[in-house]
């Protein structure tokens, strides 16, 4: 059998290091696929949405800093590809999308399933061509691979199943020192440290917001606050490489954050922002004369959200070394002692809301995250959907530095936890996998909860059954709205696992939480949680504007008109005391 294109591709992506590639097959993407299973080298991991590929992708980049695959066939296929690629693009893991075409003589006649990927996958991606001919191959899927890994986003392949199924060129084989550059580290101008060490030095409190881009840098960290006797605070995708560990954490900011992270942010005189592009912009200090500083490796995120006096392109580890030696040891730790207490304070209440009642039906869905936390092993992968299995995971769930957290923390999507746990266990199978999932996330991509029995993919599916798109409606109730659209009736979840073959447990009373999180993490296989918890718990923010109090307000006013009052009364019941 001769050489095809298709045995190109998979070559590339072997050499490039690629351990699987997710995604569903078609008749479009046969070659490759064929190609795939001659060549065993490469494992196809067949999910049950495309969508849940890209995720699936995503997360395992995430978690390995290596490129990822996911494929989808032509047409709708791989169209089904993008919300998870958006993700993965706005995220910044190195993912290819391989998305198969039509025949190519049909190309632009109307054919059936017929498609643009090239132009729609333009805005999720650093790199989108198609393959139109043989003599482009393998040139066009190793540029694909260095923009997606050196830039650190997704690159898309358009390939019609035609052209993938031809003979190979002869063009030179890739070679692995070209295909797969190296990250560079980034220090910043002498200049710029000199001037950002003077505005540190000066008399004004510190504080630090740090995020994602501070991975890696946790020793270079913790030196810093010492010098500088500075709180820190942490943004979401910050959380998993900051706070462990950390006696200068004071926790979160933001809408799900700490109240003691909103008050050390707007109680300082300077601001030194390390590796985030945290977008919130009404959580910045606006009093006159606080000045802020901002390090970032990506110079178009400087001065994005506020106004900087000051900003620094660098890699955070190596511009916190090299900035080290120019700054002076402060003595007052006041400032951090006071932010500290605080912490203390904002930690020890949400650790007493988090706790259950033996004998109360009543689960709040603080208690369930903090049980996931404390039994988890010490090594555990998180995923948590968006809404407040966002919000329990940023309050409850501790980092220790092995422990990694997985979400859509910056493309906001639903039903990204599950699939993303099926990423992170196809790539680490013998790591334990947790997803936190909301009954409205995890039902929205639920037929690939199907994948963990076919695929033998032993994920802890812990679901927040509260029968209500949670989040949403407490936005509604929060801006005056009456809650609407947002009920969910859900079936027994444990049940319906037990039916397709996987473990499935029920919680119902607060007395239960800890055994069956406990029993779930017990068992080998893949476990379903179905978690009752209450549908009126409070996910405070940190800070409450004035605005939001009046549409608390005004939400209760309304529900009264319109016979709604229980709903006022399960409201005090549940939060009056917490």
């Amino acid at each position: 059998m001769a050489r095809s294109v298709a045995d190109q591709i998979a070559e590339t992506l072997a050499l490039a290091g690629v351990k699987r590639i997710y995604g569903i097959v078609g008749d479009s993407l046969n070659g490759l696929t064929d190609a795939i299973r001659r060549q065993a080298k490469i494992e196809w991991l067949h999910v049950r949405h495309e969508e849940v590929a890209a995720f699936a992708a995503g997360a395992e980049a995430h978690l390995t800093g290596d490129l990822a695959v996911c494929a989808g066939s032509c047409g709708p296929g791989n169209l089904h590809l993008i919300n998870g690629l958006f993700d993965c693009h706005r995220s910044r893991v190195p993912v290819l999308a391989i998305a198969a075409q039509i025949p190519s003589p049909e190309i632009g006649s109307g054919y059936f399933q017929e498609t643009h990927p090239q132009s729609l996958f333009q805005e999720c991606s650093h790199y989108c061509e198609l393959v139109s001919s043989v003599n482009q191959m393998p040139r066009v899927l190793e540029v694909a691979i260095r923009e997606a890994v050196g830039k650190r986003g997704v690159s898309v392949i358009v390939i019609p199943g035609d052209v993938a199924l031809q003979a190979a060129g002869d063009a030179p084989a890739a070679k692995l020192g070209g295909l797969l550059p190296p990250r560079p580290v980034v220090t910043p101008d002498p200049r710029d440290l000199d001037r950002l060490a003077a505005l540190l030095n000066g008399d004004g409190r510190v504080t630090l917001l740090c995020g994602a881009g501070c991975q890696g840098a946790h020793d270079q960290l913790l030196a810093l606050g010492e010098r500088l006797k500075a709180p820190m605070v942490h943004a979401m995708r910050g959380k998993e490489h900051v706070e462990w560990e950390n006696p200068y954490d004071v926790g979160m900011t933001g809408l799900i954050g700490f109240s003691s992270g909103y008050y050390a942010m707007l109680d300082c005189d300077v601001l030194l922002m390390l590796g985030t592009d945290f977008p919130y912009r009404q959580f910045y200090p606006e009093r006159p004369g606080v000045r802020i500083a901002q390090v970032d490796l990506r110079a178009e995120n400087i001065g994005r959200r506020a106004p900087v006096d000051l900003g620094v392109v660098g890699d955070v580890r190596a511009t916190i070394a090299a900035l080290l030696p120019l700054l002076q040891q402060k003595r007052d730790a006041t400032h951090l002692a006071q932010a500290r207490e605080h912490y203390a304070k904002a930690r020890k209440e949400l650790d007493r809301l988090a706790m259950g009642t033996p004998g109360k039906r009543l689960i709040h869905p603080q208690q369930i995250a903090k049980a996931v936390s404390d039994q988890a092993a010490g090594d555990a992968i998180f995923a948590c959907d968006v809404g407040l299995p966002t919000v329990w995971s940023a309050r409850y769930l501790a980092m220790n530095g092995k422990r990694r957290l997985l979400g859509s923390f910056l493309h906001g999507s639903m039903a990204n936890a599950m699939a993303q746990a099926i990423g992170a266990q196809a790539a680490f199978p013998g790591r334990q996998v947790v997803s936190l999932s909301g009954d409205g996330g995890f039902t929205m991509l639920m037929g690939d909860f199907l994948s963990l029995k076919q695929l033998s993919l032993p994920v802890k599916v812990v679901v927040f059954n509260n029968g209500a798109l949670g989040f949403v409606e407490l936005e509604q109730k929060s801006t005056g709205f009456l809650d609407f659209g947002t009920e969910l009736q859900n079936p027994n979840f444990a049940a319906m696992a037990e039916a397709v073959g996987v473990r499935g447990i029920r919680i119902e009373d607060a007395a239960d939480v800890e055994a069956g999180i406990a029993a779930a993490f017990a068992h080998e296989g893949p476990v379903l949680v179905d978690a009752v918890v209450n549908r009126t718990e409070l996910a405070m923010p940190p800070s409450i504007t004035v605005e939001m109090a009046k549409g608390f307000t005004l939400y209760m006013v309304k529900a009264v008109f319109n016979g709604r009052a229980d709903e006022i009364i399960d409201l005090a019941k549940t939060n009056l005391w917490r």
